[in-house]
């Protein structure tokens, strides 16, 4: 009897262990050395815009975070595209020191919070600051202006980024609760992974009954949540994470203009946050071919923003990362095929400087190095003050 016991308590923290964990599993370093070279493939065409627009302060705003990207990771992604990205249409560039408040190395819900909120916090925290008091988000703050607001991310939607501008807990790895957050908001579009997280939970609610009865259309499939111009859209497209860029084809440049057709509506103007979770895991992995692939899917994304910014002439587009992950380098290169071979100094995050790259209205606002915290002040500044 004492070792089925036993038995059975090793199982129910077996399962306990793996239900926290399964989230972040991709930190698990798995791939073989041939990973640490992406050996090229086929190149996109990139458009050049104008830098002529009709504001000085932008009436919208499109927030872009590249999870893990420091500058090897853009330098590696524009090798291997032919010497192109997207990105590099934004002139306007800096560095942002990442620390939290805890850690010179700060993780992504620290980095998140201080993006979204403009106060560093500890690492693992949710949008509360190191005394675990609930901070207010920008997206937040744009909702109580009148403005749409909006979030894309090719992990669980209740991921640390994405749920670092808003929702509030003292751990990120509370996803149930945080899937509970978004139904305290009235955000207008939501498109990634964790549907599980709003149905399948310990308290044995089913969260996409109330967004349905809040008037959110609620969609699992990518080809009819693009079809979406208007109204309010939960799109929860897969139970957890999203698979690789391979896997999941144009997910986050469709999803990113989805999410950009639906907040144009708003007269007012609106706040778009978009994450390029996935470059993270790559450096996690220590996979230079894993990097290299989420970061030309990041730069679609990008080219999505980039487009619309250019049309409108009213929208301010701000590019950066949380933190760099897996100290990583690029080693060498052939520019003609694309080929990149990388070198990583660690399986976790750094603490070096990542990339800041603006434009549109108010773009010259971001260059210099500055602090992530500073990133969150120039938006508001220009956005809702």
């Amino acid at each position: 009897m004492a070792i089925r016991i036993v038995k059975s308590l090793i199982f129910i923290f077996v399962f306990i262990a793996t239900q926290v964990t399964a989230q972040e599993n991709y930190k698990d370093i798995k791939e073989e050395k041939s990973e640490l070279t992406f050996r090229g493939g086929e190149t996109y065409p990139v458009k050049k815009y104008k830098h002529e627009f009709k504001v000085v302060k932008p009436k919208n705003v499109i927030f872009l975070i590249g999870d893990g990207m420091g500058v090897s990771q853009v330098f590696a992604g524009l090798t291997a595209n032919g010497g192109n990205l997207f990105l590099q249409n934004c002139k306007y560039t800096g560095f942002s020191k990442t620390h939290s408040s805890d850690d010179y190395v700060t993780d992504s819900a620290a980095a998140g919070t201080a993006l979204a909120t403009g106060k560093k916090t500890y690492n693992g925290a949710i949008g509360v600051d190191p005394d675990t008091v609930p901070l207010k988000t920008i997206l937040e703050e744009a909702e109580e202006k009148g403005l749409a607001t909006g979030l894309v991310a090719t992990a669980s939607i209740t991921h640390a980024t994405p749920a670092s501008f808003i929702a509030h807990q003292k751990k990120r790895s509370m996803y149930e609760e945080i899937a509970a957050d978004f139904l305290k908001t009235d955000i207008d579009v939501f498109i990634g992974g964790g549907y599980k997280h709003f149905t399948e939970r310990k308290d044995g609610k089913d969260l996409t009954v109330t967004l349905k009865a809040n008037g959110y259309q609620v969609l699992q499939d990518m080809e009819q949540i693009a079809k979406v111009t208007s109204g309010k859209l939960a799109g929860l497209i897969t139970p957890e994470h999203p698979g690789r860029a391979p896997e999941r084809g144009d997910m986050l440049p469709v999803a990113t203009e989805t999410a950009l057709n639906i907040l144009d509506n708003d007269q007012d103007g609106f706040f778009l946050m978009v994450e390029g979770s996935q470059i993270d895991w790559g450096g996690h992995q220590n996979s230079t071919i894993y990097v290299v692939e989420e970061v030309l899917d990041f730069d679609k994304a990008i080219g999505k923003a980039l487009d619309f910014a250019s049309k409108d002439g009213e929208t301010l587009v701000v590019v950066t990362a949380d933190h760099e992950t897996g100290g990583f380098a690029v080693l060498n290169c052939d520019p003609d095929k694309g080929k990149t071979k990388g070198g990583f100094t660690t399986g976790n995050h750094s603490a070096v400087m990542v990339p800041v790259f603006a434009y549109g209205p108010g773009a010259e606002q971001f260059i210099g190095i500055m602090d992530n915290t500073e990133l969150n002040q120039r938006i508001w500044n220009l956005l809702l003050d």
